[in-house]
């Protein structure tokens, strides 16, 4: 008994996740390879179901694994930006018209007399019950996108995430971080003054208290951003050494050019008339801009202080989003029909059940990711027993 019982008490302690520390947090560029992950899933299917899942999936790590820092509340932000896009799609379906036929007619609404220049636009007229479905499925992907990018923002730090950074990209790294804390100082500002005018027994709503808030929140904000910025400067972010002009000419092609390749690569890899350059087309960018960012890691003469570490915790959440959109893009190459559901004639999206079981693979960093000290203080009594 106590034999069998040893290897599943290793194995529980394999799969316990640490509270998190300076020395075991995981590095930014895992959070952002896992969200970038998920939206390269989002991308190939217009599947509400699928998509969903994959909201669901980016929501429920983020509930476990997120921190009480500025930062982490831009998530309930991006998705009140993806419901607003989801809506907006669907009015811009109604009001302008679609170019998806469709027998069910939902309304009809007075078509405006454009002149015969404006031919293919019209506003106004009939929808169709298949228009807007089809506008929904739009809407929910770049929705799902946004939450995507809304997830990583709110469980890296953009701090660590600038130590990550090669020497070439530094100096509009630190532009790029300053820009970043605007908004996270911004919001604690407007809670810190609400929560001081309601003590108070003044309105914290209306356009007044606004107008009397709105001042305050960006001056202060705006000065925590600047004395950010002078104190990197102050510890020397930014220096460049004197290098030979043909490495620094040769720096920008390399560059430029890679980073062409990667934007046409990835264009070729989510259109599906591309498919056959686009690899090949990123792998070549990749090479180029990986050389050129080499190089102008020597204009940089600054040091690095405790680099981030990718142990196997942060190489499991990285390829957790890898294996997801991998596992997508197969999907999409083999049964296409199943993530992206057709609207003519007009169907229920169907759950299809290995691309849905390989979206599950999202939740791994909810398992091994170091816990944040205020998530394990709410696991209830049990820790405290543990403790004792």
């Amino acid at each position: 008994m106590t034999g069998s019982s040893a290897p599943a008490r290793l194995l529980r302690r394999a799969l316990h996740a640490p509270e998190a520390d300076r020395g075991n947090a995981l590095p930014a560029g895992a959070w952002w390879l896992w969200a970038l992950g998920l939206a390269t899933a989002a991308s190939r299917t217009t599947n509400p179901l699928m998509l969903g899942l994959l909201v669901g999936v980016a929501g429920y790590v983020v509930a476990a694994r997120r921190t009480d820092a500025p930062w982490a509340r831009s998530y309930g932000a991006f998705v009140r930006i993806g419901l607003f896009v989801v809506v907006l799609r669907l009015l811009f379906s109604v009001f302008l018209g679609s170019s998806v036929p469709g027998t069910h007619t939902v309304l009809t609404l007075p078509e405006l007399p454009l002149p015969a220049w404006a031919q293919g636009v019209r506003i106004g007229g009939r929808v169709t019950a298949e228009q807007l479905a089809h506008s929904l499925y739009e809407g929910m992907k770049l929705a799902t996108l946004l939450i995507c990018v809304g997830a990583a923002n709110a469980l890296a730090n953009p701090a660590r995430l600038l130590k990550s950074l090669p020497g070439a990209l530094y100096e509009a790294g630190v532009a790029v971080v300053v820009a970043m804390t605007f908004a996270p100082n911004m919001v604690a500002d407007v809670a810190r003054l609400r929560y001081a005018r309601r003590l108070r027994g003044r309105p914290t709503g209306g356009v007044r208290a606004v107008a009397q808030i709105g001042l305050p929140v960006v001056e202060g904000a705006l000065e925590r951003s600047v004395a950010l910025a002078a104190s990197m400067d102050a510890r020397g972010y930014g220096r460049t050494a004197e290098v030979p002009a043909a490495v620094r000419y040769t720096t920008n092609v390399l560059t430029l050019g890679g980073m062409l390749g990667v934007c046409a690569g990835t264009y070729g890899l989510l259109a599906a008339e591309g498919a056959v350059y686009g690899l090949p087309l990123l792998l070549a960018g990749l090479v180029a801009a990986t050389a050129g960012l080499r190089l102008g890691g020597r204009r940089s003469v600054r040091t690095r202080y405790r680099p981030d570490r990718w142990g196997a915790r942060a190489r499991l959440v990285a390829s957790s989003g890898a294996a997801v959109a991998a596992a997508m893009i197969w999907a999409g190459a083999v049964d296409p029909e199943a993530l992206r559901p057709g609207v003519v004639p007009l169907t229920a999206p169907v759950l299809p059940l290995w691309p849905a079981a390989a979206v599950l693979i999202g939740l791994l960093p909810a398992l091994v990711a170091p816990v944040p000290p205020s998530s394990r203080a709410v696991e209830g009594p049990h820790r405290s027993k543990e403790q004792a």
